[in-house]
């Protein structure tokens, strides 16, 4: 079990990625807050999963608790840098449903709802995926 802590938490990043690690935290909680909460102008469990219905991604509560789980505590795992590498593997998935089930078919730009936004996301979860946590993370002081 050691060893799988281990590698989970293990990193060899510098500070650059936990700049990356932190924003990307900040952004994915909030959109989750959104979500889950209907803060920051969101609507909420019952709004969000009306929309996911509708576009045909159902049970829609399920996939609306789900995305905003993912976003809000995964956001908040990468803020901390505590097990972030499990934490950008989901969000990593996150994004690419959102891209291939909403954004896909608008094309890239996000003026005109395209996967543009997702797709930083995405390859920002995948960067903390690889490289781990950084230096300064819950993760850094766990692998010690």
């Amino acid at each position: 079990m050691n060893n799988l802590i281990q590698s989970i938490t293990a990193t060899h990043a510098g500070f650059g990625i936990t700049i990356l690690r932190i924003v990307a935290g900040i952004t994915f909680a909030a959109h989750g807050a959104q979500k889950l909460f209907g803060w920051f102008g969101g609507h909420g469990l019952a709004g969000v999963a009306q929309w996911m219905e509708s576009i045909g991604l159902a049970p829609g509560y399920l996939m609306a608790l789900a995305a905003g789980s993912a976003e809000f505590f995964g956001g908040l795992a990468l803020i901390v840098g505590l097990l972030a590498r499990p934490a950008a593997a989901v969000l990593a998935v996150t994004m690419l449903v959102a891209i291939v089930t909403v954004h896909l078919q608008h094309g890239f730009f996000m003026s005109n709802n395209g996967y543009e936004f997702a797709l930083a996301l995405m390859a920002m979860s995948l960067a903390v995926l690889v490289e781990g946590a950084g230096r300064l993370s819950l993760d850094a002081q766990l692998a010690r």
